[in-house]
Formats: structure tokens, C-alpha cells, sequence
């Protein structure tokens, strides 16, 4: 064991203790002195009531200035033992402020600051009751009328949405409306998630036969009920559907399944939506203080207008409509895009007999699965991680305290050893025409996704078929004109077409707003998604965190959730605490909200 008078713990706790004597005392410059002049603060709501990154010296003096004396931080304590590796001490820390609990972890180097993470665990007096605070569940004694638990809850779900109204609607009932729901079932926020599909799970459920998750299972628990330990590294589309639908009625969610989302509108009287809903077939008003869009990481599908389409006398459509291969054995396939879901759909295709071509307009980049979980994910989500004493839970927060701004650094080394381990695939593709890329910077899959949400693909078998012909390959073109029964690309070549599918990915978020809202609405909200790096499909000015996600918009009382399984997992504890807090009349100033940009 490490003797925590010397070494990284030493170091670690002798930071802390300044910084903290700092904030006491309301010296900023003392605290602001603490950090290095090129430093990250990265805050999840407990400084800011904002999910914010301040980068440089001048950027926290100034979060503390405007912040420092409403927080009123302390407490601050050192949690186990810090770590040193290549001259960076790593430790993680608890604190309060004047109405939370929170947790922290730090990196220094030569004794200053390099990354500072604070996010907010709980708020006090509003705690789950959880452990020592746990209710009792059965009323001992004899009372005259009473209802048990089944006559309570069908009360309750009788009443909300109707006699009583819910403080929050979500609108989309996937992975991240039932995550966030079940937080906010815990905190004690009458909620109504509104799921256009008929059951819980319908939305995986209904996706084409081959998909399964690309990210392993230690990556996408649920909030509180992580998946059984025999549950497989990869889950089945269907596997995980049957899991939400069971975990929507474990966590008793205010869960409305066939029930669409019709018009909503802000009520500037009363301070509260008016959503309009028709519930299996009869229309319901609804009027939440507080309104959510959980509809995943996109908008409605992008499908291509092409000349000609309407002609076309097979079958085609985008890939989020895609049935599967069943019917479409001996049948001439064109798939139009080169991500994750052209892959599956072409794999899936030639595995059930079709002859099938890809047609890819851009380069891709093309991550091994096996490969991506041993150099990018194992460090964090994995069995050797768990028996490390990295569960899930410290994953996200480790995940969390790298700033947007520099993480692609963390990243490039990753890919530059997949280019090595993988080189003989990555050749082999390039032999048969497929455009590879590794981001314009070479940091890979994961900022791709956080940038621009597409331009890649977790590699589960699809590349061989390609690298090897089984997949047909057309790239650098796009389709130019859809014939009767044919498609015309832009470098004149014909291809035999009974099946066009439009793998061609989705819209901003905030498409939904147009429609459902108003289009003023979605342009003063402005994109979702991106993180404004300048770099392709991500346009600048930089935000230094994800647009609109988890956060305080530019239109009060809306906001956004979504993210694969570990965001909505991670980022719907701070965007519940959020929605807690207004509930409860707690001030909720926040810290530079961030401008809208890229309206849709």
C-alpha cells in the first residue's frame, strides 16, 4: 500500500486542501493560481447549473467570480488513494455546496491543475431513497380502507395526465426517456413518457433482423439495474427490447405506449406546455412545467431526393424502415451509404442469398470491433476493468473528466495502434476500393460520433465480406437517377436494382421542434449534437460540450436527452438533478448558457 504521507496521494490531498482554503476564503486568485494557464474545469451543473467546460485560467477566474459566492463549496475530501502515471497525478475527491453533494476528480501535473471534473451528485433534502432511506413498503398495524401497493399505483396512473398533471413529459420512450424516467421516478418527479410505439422495446424491436449492439455490455447498463452477469458482450436487437419493456414496469415508469405527440405550445401565463397527445386513438392534453425530447441522437431520416425515385418499381426505402433480408434472397440489392447500418444491412443481405452492391460516397472509418474494445473501451468498460474496481458507474465519471477539447490527444494513440494491429484488413479494403479514413485528425470512431454522430463503423464481420467481394463496392459516387428497375450512378455506371435502401442517416434533433412546436422554436434552439470542432459536418464556432444536450436551452423549460446507452445512462443523473431542482423552487441560475448556432 502507498503511504499517503508521500507520493501522488500526498500531492493530491496538499492541492485540494489549498484550492479548498481558497474558495473559503473567496481568493480567487489564489484558487485560479492552483491551475495550469493551459487547464480544464469541466462542471456538471453543481457550479454552473450547466453542463460546461472552462478552458484556461481566465475562463474559471471568471466561472468563479460570477459563481463562487451562491455556490458556497466545501467539504472538500480526498477520496482513496491518488495515482501517478507519466508525471500525471490522477485523484478523485467529494464536496457539497450550499444545496448539493457532489464528487470530483483531478489530474495535476508538477503540483498545478490539468483537468478539474465537479459534477453533482445529489441534491440535499431531496435524496433517493436509497439504503438507510429506503421506504418501508408494508404498512404494519390495521387501518381502516387502506390500498395496497397494486390499488396505489393503478390510482396513480389513473390520475396522472388526467386529474393530475405530470411536471415532466418526455416525448420518446426509447433507451433515453425510460433512463431519464426511472431517474426521475427515484427522485420523486411525477413524469409521463409518451412512446408512439406499442410497447416498450418496439423501437429496437422494429429495427432489421441482424442488429445487435456494437458496444459492449459493460459500456450500456441502465441507471440502477445493471444487466445480469451471463447477459452477452453484444445484446440482440430483441434481447434488449424485451429488457426495456421489462425494466419500464420494474422501475414503475408513467409509461404511455401508442400514444403520439401531436402539437405542443408554451403557455407564457401559466408557465407551462400544453402537449397534445392522442393516447390509443383519443386525444389527451397534457401540461408539463417542464418538457424533454428523447428521441435518440437525430432527427427524422435523411432520405435523398434522387430523379427518377418515383419510378422505381422495386422496393425501396431508408434504412430505419428496413424489414430485413428475408424476402429479397436471389434479388439485386443496392444499398446507398458505407456506416454502421449499410454494413449490417449489406451483410445481412448476402448472408440470405441477395446480390448485393454498396454504394459509398464518402470515406468511412472502419473500427474491428475486437479491436476497438481492447485498445479503446477495455481500460473503462470491460470484465478486467470491473475486477480492477472500474464498474461502470467510476467509467463514465473517468470518461467525463477528459474535456472535449483535448481528448482527440487521448484518442490518436488508439487508432494509430489499431492502423498497426489491423493493417492487413485496412489494406485489403483500400485493394478493393474502399475509402478509409481515420477523422481529419486521426483521433477516430468516438470523436466522429461526438462531432458529427456518423462516418463510421464498428466492424462485426461486414469489412471481410467487403474486402474480399462478397459485398459489391462502388465509392467515390453517388447515385445519379433511379430507373424502373435500375439506379444510374454519377460515373455513368448502370446497376440492376430490385431493393434500394437509403442507409443515409438522420436530421438535427431539433427537427422535431419544427413540426411539433413551431419552426421558430427549432432555430432558437438551433442544431443538437456536434461540439463545433470546425472539422467535417461539425462547423464551428467551438462549444466545448455537446450542443443542447442535458442542459438549459435558449427556450426555457426544453430540453434534450438522448445518446447511446452510456450517455443516457450517465447524462440523465445531472439532467433529473435539473429538472428536481426547478421542481422544488430551488434557484437554478445558469452559468452562460450556451448561444444557438446552425438552426436545423
Amino acid at each position: 500500500m502507498t503511504d499517503p504521507t508521500t507520493g501522488p496521494t500526498r500531492a493530491a490531498a496538499q492541492w485540494l486542501a489549498d484550492f479548498a482554503a481558497a474558495l473559503a476564503r473567496g481568493d480567487i486568485d489564489a484558487a485560479v493560481s492552483l491551475f495550469e494557464a493551459d487547464s480544464y474545469w469541466r462542471d456538471l451543473v453543481a457550479f454552473t447549473w450547466n453542463i460546461r467546460t472552462q478552458e484556461g485560467a481566465g475562463a474559471i477566474r471568471a466561472m468563479l467570480q460570477a459563481r463562487l459566492a451562491d455556490t458556497q463549496p466545501t467539504a472538500f475530501a480526498l477520496e482513496g488513494e491518488a495515482t501517478e502515471a507519466d508525471g500525471v497525478v490522477d485523484a478523485w475527491f467529494g464536496f457539497e455546496t450550499r444545496v448539493a453533494r457532489g464528487r470530483g476528480h483531478m489530474r495535476l501535473r508538477n503540483g498545478k491543475a490539468w483537468t478539474l471534473l465537479t459534477t453533482m451528485t445529489e441534491l440535499k433534502g431531496f435524496e433517493e431513497k436509497t439504503g438507510d432511506n429506503r421506504i418501508k413498503g408494508a404498512e404494519h398495524g390495521v387501518h381502516k380502507g387502506r390500498k395496497n401497493w397494486l390499488e396505489k399505483r393503478r390510482d396513480e396512473e389513473a390520475a396522472l395526465g388526467y386529474t393530475e398533471q405530470p411536471e415532466v413529459v418526455i416525448i420518446g420512450g426509447g433507451q433515453g426517456g425510460i433512463a431519464l424516467g426511472a431517474r426521475l421516478r427515484r427522485l420523486g418527479v411525477p413524469t409521463i413518457i409518451v412512446e408512439r410505439n406499442a410497447k416498450a422495446g418496439d423501437s429496437w424491436r422494429k429495427r432489421y433482423k441482424s442488429l445487435c449492439l456494437h458496444d459492449p455490455v459493460w459500456y450500456d447498463h441502465l441507471p440502477y439495474m445493471p444487466f445480469p452477469d451471463d447477459w452477452p458482450v453484444f445484446a440482440p436487437k430483441d434481447k434488449i427490447g424485451d429488457w426495456l419493456e421489462m425494466y419500464t414496469k420494474i422501475m414503475e415508469l408513467n409509461y404511455w405506449s401508442s400514444t403520439n405527440a401531436t402539437q405542443a405550445r408554451f403557455d407564457e401565463a401559466s408557465q407551462r406546455w400544453e402537449v397534445q397527445v392522442e393516447r390509443e386513438g383519443k386525444p389527451v392534453t397534457l401540461r408539463p412545467k417542464q418538457l424533454v425530447f428523447a428521441l435518440g441522437v437525430s432527427g427524422y431520416p435523411n432520405v435523398p431526393k434522387v430523379a427518377g425515385a418515383e419510378n422505381f418499381l422495386g422496393d425501396q426505402h431508408h434504412s430505419s424502415q428496413h424489414p430485413g433480408p428475408e424476402a429479397y434472397a436471389g434479388k439485386k440489392c443496392v444499398v446507398l451509404g458505407s456506416n454502421n447500418s449499410a454494413h449490417d444491412i449489406c451483410a445481412a443481405l448476402w448472408e440470405h442469398g441477395a446480390d448485393v452492391t454498396m454504394v459509398q460516397r464518402s470515406s468511412t472509418h472502419i473500427a474491428p470491433s475486437q479491436s476497438l474494445m481492447e485498445l479503446a473501451l477495455g481500460g473503462l468498460y470491460s470484465e478486467q476493468a470491473v475486477k480492477s474496481g472500474i464498474d461502470h458507474h467510476k467509467g463514465d465519471l473517468i470518461f467525463a473528466s477528459v474535456p472535449y477539447k483535448i481528448m482527440h490527444t487521448f484518442h490518436i494513440p488508439v487508432y494509430e495502434e489499431m492502423k498497426k494491429r489491423d493493417a492487413d484488413l485496412y489494406a485489403r479494403l483500400e485493394k478493393a476500393g474502399f475509402l478509409l479514413d481515420f477523422g481529419v485528425d486521426g483521433s477516430g470512431l468516438f470523436m466522429k460520433y461526438l462531432r458529427r454522430g456518423s462516418g463510421y463503423y464498428i466492424d462485426v464481420g461486414a469489412s471481410e465480406l467487403v474486402a474480399n467481394g462478397s459485398i459489391h463496392l462502388k465509392s467515390g459516387v453517388n447515385i445519379e437517377r433511379v430507373n424502373e428497375r435500375s439506379v444510374t450512378l454519377t460515373d455513368g455506371t448502370e446497376l440492376p436494382a430490385d431493393l434500394l435502401v437509403y442507409a443515409t442517416g438522420y436530421g438535427s434533433m431539433n427537427g422535431w421542434l419544427a413540426d411539433l412546436i413551431s419552426p421558430e422554436t427549432a432555430d432558437k434552439v438551433g442544431k443538437c449534437w456536434g461540439l463545433g470542432s470546425d472539422t467535417p459536418k461539425d462547423p464551428g464556432p467551438w462549444e466545448g460540450e455537446l450542443r443542447n444536450m442535458w442542459k438549459p436551452t435558449q427556450v426555457p423549460q426544453l430540453w434534450f436527452h438522448g445518446g447511446n446507452l452510456h450517455q443516457s445512462r450517465h447524462y440523465s443523473q445531472f439532467l433529473a438533478l435539473q429538472l428536481k431542482a426547478r421542481m422544488e423552487g430551488i434557484d437554478t441560475p445558469v452559468y452562460e448558457l450556451a448561444a444557438s448556432h446552425h438552426k436545423r
